[in-house]
């Protein structure tokens, strides 16, 4: 519809010109009074309110663009919407201080971060940077009145945007620094705000419910009524000035993969679902340097961004670092959350999907990279939670093990990826143990057998050699393999190093294989009754030279033949162990 056939004028350079007068007049007013007068201050993040009582909540979708037209500025409101909850979500207010919007958010503005979004000027929906936030002044005004808070400020809409707050007169306009939301309640209380993947959830918490409610009749007549909203993106007034016709873009957003070290179970899964929009980050273009442990296909994805520096900055670190234990680890994750840092400043605001492989998950999520989108988990090991009490577990059985209690990641980490994954749309592993965990959600992909050649068979008329292919630790099952072992006529072969203690293998006739040998000739059996396993590239390997193994559960076989399947500790796997040899 052109702005004429509502009797409107159109708007002018002119007009937008006198706007912005009048709106730094009033800036410059408000600051001024900000400097002489006593002006609400910035309240800080606190925890002391996180488990008190909700006494507030409001939420709003995020998505309200039926036809597309206006979805490019929906992407940059999520997105603004993004970056202002992290200043919002935490904040505790003391009883009887006042909540001022804009003294807690900031200015808005291109080197934060914001970007256009959409913004109610002069009765038409505009693009304009930080454009959006006017969702969450709306369903803070909404929460306040909920919980009984006194309003000091709060201004409301010119027009009723169809779908908003306004609808039902509870919101609340904002525009820097002058139209402000401002107010306060008797009692000490935290903010809360999050994005989902389709909505924006604020919430208020307190120790005691005292309202003082505001009362507002959602059938009641609106004081301004709804009329049809010209927008930048649709309008067909050609003649207006901030008319854009078909210069802006209708997107309906992309995905980012955000990949560290190669998996191909995951590279066929990428590869399959992959788009030509699609953003592709790795630390390194493996199959270009030669680097197998960055082997991802790079073909087919609309932008390919690299961190060459870290991935060498990475190995020269690892090559330092011990090749085991608690430094080892604490370094790890120190290198994940540099990595995750990197790819957050890649994400742009049309990506509206992410698919993230776990070790960056938290981090992403506790610096709410993932609030707003939907996103996939290639998952690589055990939940944190879940490893860590398996390992407390192990450690129990095993108090002497100088390696089962070496290394806990902090509370803040597990809690970050705890909550991540229950978000998840969907969790991608080959591993059944993994997988089993999430069964509304996962996606059991196959596990990938290496090519490779055939190997020399074992001598029926010698003992049995059975191999075990990892180092000897204690959550590698080393304990009860030992008791298992013991009176039977084997040979073991150690393809790891021993780090439990350098006799631990006393009373077991043991072999240390060197690394310039096929580690599989003449291998009765590999066996691998882990108590945490994650990665099992060396059973895979067995499995497709035509060795037999025998594992644990924690191995993620599950789904693979040619594996006898036992407990870590109990008698299944002395007798899959006598099975094998023919007692």
């Amino acid at each position: 519809m052109r702005l004429e056939d509502q009797n409107k004028a159109v708007p002018s350079v002119g007009s937008a010109l006198l706007f912005r007068s009048k709106a730094l007049a009033f800036q410059v007013k408000r600051a001024a009074r900000g400097i002489t007068a006593s002006d609400p201050r910035r309240h800080p993040v606190s925890d002391a309110l996180i488990d008190a009582n909700i006494i507030a909540e409001s939420r709003t979708p995020l998505w309200n663009d039926a036809d597309g037209s206006e979805r490019v500025l929906t992407l940059g409101k999520i997105h603004n919407l993004r970056l202002a909850i992290q200043r919002l979500h935490g904040v505790e207010v003391p009883r009887g201080s006042v909540f001022s919007f804009w003294k807690q958010i900031g200015r808005t503005s291109r080197h934060k971060g914001y970007v256009a979004g959409r913004e109610l000027r002069e009765g038409c929906l505009v693009a304009s940077i930080g454009g959006g936030l006017c969702q969450l002044s709306n369903a803070l005004y909404d929460a306040a009145l909920q919980a009984g808070c006194e309003i000091v400020e709060r201004h409301a809409h010119s027009k009723v945007v169809p779908g908003s707050l306004a609808e039902i007169q509870r919101d609340a306009t904002v525009f820097w620094n002058y139209v402000d939301l401002r107010f306060l309640h008797a009692d000490d209380f935290r903010i809360e705000a999050e994005l989902t993947a389709e909505s924006l959830v604020v919430r208020f918490r307190a120790r005691t419910i005292r309202r003082r409610p505001v009362v507002i009749n959602i059938n009641a007549r609106r004081s301004k009524p709804i009329t049809e909203i010209n927008s930048c993106t649709s309008c067909d007034a050609t003649e207006c000035f901030r008319h854009v016709g078909n210069e802006v873009k209708i997107t309906k957003g992309h995905t980012a993969f955000l990949l560290d070290e190669y998996w191909p179970e995951f590279d066929r899964y990428i590869s399959n679902s992959k788009q030509e929009r699609d953003l592709l980050c790795v630390p390194l273009d493996g199959r270009k340097y030669e680097k197998s442990n960055y082997a991802w296909t790079t073909d087919g994805f609309g932008l390919v961004k690299q961190s060459r520096f870290f991935a060498l900055r990475r190995a020269y670190e690892s090559r330092k670092s011990s090749a085991h234990g608690a430094a080892r680890q604490a370094a790890a994750l120190q290198s994940n959350e540099k990595l995750a840092a990197r790819y957050a400043t890649r994400l742009a605001y049309e990506v509206t999907h992410v698919t993230v492989m776990q070790n960056l998950l938290p981090y992403l999520w506790r610096q709410g990279h993932l609030t707003g989108r939907t996103f996939d988990v290639l998952m690589t090991r055990l939940p944190l939670a879940n490893l860590q009490n398996r390992l407390d577990t192990a450690f129990q059985l095993h108090p002497e093990s100088p390696t089962l209690s070496d290394f806990r990641a902090n509370p803040e980490l597990v809690a970050s990826e705890t909550a991540a994954l229950a978000r998840a749309n969907r969790i991608i592993t080959p591993h059944t143990e993994i997988a089993a965990l999430f069964p509304e959600k996962s996606v059991l992909v196959d596990w990938v057998l290496p090519r490779v050649e055939s190997i020399v068979k074992a001598n029926k008329q010698q003992p049995a050699r059975i191999v075990f292919p990892a180092a000897t630790l204690g959550r590698k099952g080393v304990y009860e393999l030992r008791e298992a072992l013991s009176g039977l006529e084997v040979e073991l072969a150690l393809a790891g190093p021993i780090l439990e203690r350098k006799d631990f293998w006393k009373g077991v006739r043991v072999r240390q294989l060197p690394r310039d040998v096929d580690w599989l000739e003449s291998a009765t059996a590999v066996v691998l009754p882990s108590f945490v396993e994650h990665n099992p590239r060396r059973l895979l390997e067995a499995l497709a030279r035509g060795v037999p193994v025998i594992a644990s559960e924690a191995c993620g076989l599950g789904n693979v033949g040619g594996v006898t399947t036992v407990d870590t500790h109990g008698s299944s796997l002395r007798d899959a162990l006598m099975t094998l040899m023919g007692s």
